[in-house]
C-alpha cells in the first residue's frame, strides 16, 4: 500500500557517477544518437565541449540510480512488480560530459491515489562536483493496487 505521508520525503544522495566516454558512446549506440559530439572526442571538442556530451536521455541512467531509494524504501509502500513506468521529463541546465562526477538526489514529490492505485511523481537533481546543475528529471510511475495487478 502506497503510504502518502512519503510525499516530500528527500532521500539521500545516490553514489557519485563517473560519466566514461565508453558509457556515452555506448548508450548513444543504444538510442541510435549518431551525432558525432556523442562519439567523437575532436567533434565534440570542434563545439566547444571538453569532451564527449552525452545524448540528452542518457541523464535517465543517474536519475533511475537514484530513484531506486525511492523504489527500495519500505515506508513508500512501492511494489516494484507493479509499477508501469508513465511519463518522464527533462530539464537540462548544462551537456552531461565524459569525465564528469555526477551527484543526484531524488525526491518523492507528489502521490496521487487513484482508483486504480496510484501516481507518484520523484524529481532526481543532477550536479557536477563543482555543484553546477545538469539536468532535472521528472519520472511519473503508475502503481497499480493488488487488484488490478492479476
Amino acid at each position: 500500500m502506497i503510504n502518502p505521508d512519503r510525499q516530500g520525503h528527500r532521500y539521500p544522495p545516490a553514489e557519485p557517477y563517473q560519466v566514461s566516454r565508453e558509457a556515452i558512446r555506448e548508450f548513444a549506440l543504444a538510442v541510435q544518437a549518431v551525432h558525432p559530439a556523442h562519439h567523437d572526442v575532436d567533434a565534440a571538442r570542434a563545439l566547444g565541449h571538453r569532451d564527449l556530451i552525452a545524448p540528452p536521455s542518457f541523464a535517465v541512467v543517474i536519475a533511475q540510480r537514484a530513484e531506486a531509494a525511492v523504489v527500495n524504501d519500505d515506508e513508500a509502500g512501492i511494489d516494484f512488480s507493479r509499477v508501469v513506468h508513465a511519463e518522464e521529463r527533462f530539464t537540462h541546465h548544462s551537456p552531461i560530459q565524459a569525465g564528469d562526477t555526477l551527484a543526484s538526489q531524488v525526491t518523492l514529490e507528489r502521490i496521487r491515489t487513484m482508483g486504480a492505485g496510484a501516481m507518484v511523481t520523484t524529481v532526481v537533481q543532477i550536479s557536477a562536483e563543482d555543484g553546477a546543475a545538469r539536468s532535472t528529471v521528472t519520472s511519473t510511475l503508475l502503481v497499480r493496487d493488488e487488484e488490478d495487478a492479476a
